[in-house]
């Protein structure tokens, strides 16, 4: 049979068999507002679910991504370990420490310890498995560490420790 006389669809793709979002390998660490966001996530894409027009074009591939985002999110908050920072040594860098540094230049930054997902440096909000929070893991006040960078490596002191 020629192609010609085949019905193509409405612009939908043949399989909607779209790879799933990867998973982290690292233990799911939350803070307990980390955990807080990953539940609304949730909630927020369950809603745009169920508002999809079936009828409008493009419905069943935003079905597909967002059945798929749902599922990742699902993963996530099921596999979340939740630690409350006020239960950490409080003179110690550990997960959820606010951090305040000092570096070789003089110029000094805040951070705070999160999860994967609770992650944004632009916010200050640094991932535990970071190199910086690495490097910082289990520094006191008055310690220094290297920041193993892409843009070269950094010396750091630790000038307060903070899980309030």
């Amino acid at each position: 049979m020629s192609r010609a006389f085949v019905k193509e669809g409405d612009g939908e793709p043949s399989s909607l068999d779209l790879p799933e979002l990867p998973i982290s390998e690292h233990p799911n660490y939350v803070t307990p507002r980390g955990m807080n966001l990953l539940r609304a996530r949730l909630d927020e894409a369950g809603r745009r679910l169920g508002a999809i027009d079936a009828d409008a074009t493009g419905a069943l591939l935003e079905r597909a991504h967002l059945q798929r985002e749902l599922r990742w999110l699902q993963a996530r908050v099921l596999s979340a370990i939740t630690i409350a920072p006020e239960r950490q040594q409080a003179d110690r860098v550990a997960f959820g420490a606010r951090i305040e540094l000092i570096d070789g230049a003089g110029e000094e930054h805040v951070y705070r310890i999160v999860g994967e997902d609770e992650a944004d440096p632009e916010r200050g909000l640094i991932s535990w498995v970071s190199p910086l929070a690495r490097a910082l893991h289990g520094a006191r006040v008055g310690d220094s560490a290297l920041w193993k960078r892409p843009a070269g490596d950094l010396a750091v002191e630790v000038l307060a420790i903070d899980y309030g």
